[in-house]
């Protein structure tokens, strides 16, 4: 991947600047939840370059559930946009970098399915869902062959 350009949230920024350089040592949960998340590097849909994203962790079998939920925003965040064009990814796992790929889910029932591990593992998921009108977009990130 090409040049990195980091989040422009400053929070976002540096927590993955924090996950990243501590080589995965530290900021490994989201902010003050405690709950576990993963970087994901990925590439810009428009410039091409490296982007970064820090998103729950939510792990099924050796995949990982991708939500674009933005807090129920009425938009989606804009890394959704870079997977669909660029659907290669990096997931660091902690210590742990994997390449992988991500596909939408659009099948109602493995959506369903992944749904609910997606709010087991982060219960506001549901409450994003619900307050806005948007189908929020779900990805599967599976092992690169």
């Amino acid at each position: 991947m090409s040049d990195y350009l980091p989040p422009k949230i400053d929070w976002v920024r540096q927590h993955v600047e924090a996950y990243e350089g501590s080589g995965g040592t530290k900021a490994t949960t989201l902010r003050d939840t405690g709950l576990p998340c993963i970087i994901v590097t990925h590439k810009g849909g428009k410039t091409g370059a490296t982007r970064k994203i820090p998103l729950m962790r939510v792990k099924v079998g050796d995949a990982y559930v991708l939500v674009g939920s933005m807090g129920g925003q009425p938009k989606n965040p804009v890394w959704v946009y870079n997977l669909r064009a660029h659907p290669e990814v990096d997931i660091r796992d902690a210590t742990v970098v994997k390449p992988m790929v991500v596909r939408e889910i659009s099948d109602p029932e493995e959506r369903t399915s992944l749904w609910e591990a997606c709010v087991e593992a982060f219960p506001p998921y549901a409450e994003y869902k619900a307050k806005t009108e948007r189908v929020i977009p779900v990805f599967l990130a599976e092992p690169k062959i």
